[in-house]
């Protein structure tokens, strides 16, 4: 049985108008169901990197990379599901209509989360708190997890991981 998992792809593209709708547009045209999806320009202006994640089978992932790989648009494809990389997710967690116990509460959540600086309070007001989270995706949550079980209203704003492999296997 091919058993569905979460997989990441790291892509080397032409930083180009319409290359990101192109990526995009093959997920939705094949229906697969991109978990993530994050974009930023390398340290050449002309190429961008995404971050993909996507929920896939076996099959199902090698025929996303090949399809990926026939793009014109497409430099590079790297696998990272198997290598080691460091991966983080920026979120955003507000917890509001709390008194002063319970912000006392939310800061030491944050201090118990926070690992080399990566939970931050990003603002604070009357009876709300705002952190500021650069954990891994499943350290994000069961931050969200805690908060939600812990506090009646919070909202919170994720963006996609963002990748790189580990020295020991990039730098060679």
């Amino acid at each position: 049985m091919n058993k569905m998992k979460n997989r990441w792809i790291a892509l080397y593209v032409e930083n180009q108008v319409g290359v990101l709708a192109k990526v995009s547009g093959l997920f939705s045209a094949k229906s697969y169901n991109l978990q993530s999806l994050t974009v930023g320009k390398t340290e050449r202006d002309d190429v961008s990197r995404m971050t993909i994640s996507v929920m896939a089978d076996d099959v199902t992932f090698e025929q996303i990379k090949k399809q990926l790989n026939a793009m014109i648009e497409v430099i590079k494809v790297i696998d990272l599901t198997t290598l080691p990389v460091h991966m983080k997710e920026l979120l955003y967690a507000k917890v509001c209509n709390v008194d002063a116990a319970g912000k006392e509460e939310v800061f030491q959540i944050a201090q118990v989360f926070n690992q080399g600086g990566n939970v931050t309070v990003a603002d604070i007001g009357a009876d709300s708190v705002l952190l500021q989270c650069t954990l891994t995706s499943r350290r994000n949550n069961e931050l969200v997890d805690l908060l939600k079980s812990r506090f009646k209203k919070i909202e919170v704003v994720r963006g996609g991981a963002v990748a790189i492999e580990s020295i020991s296997t990039s730098c060679r």
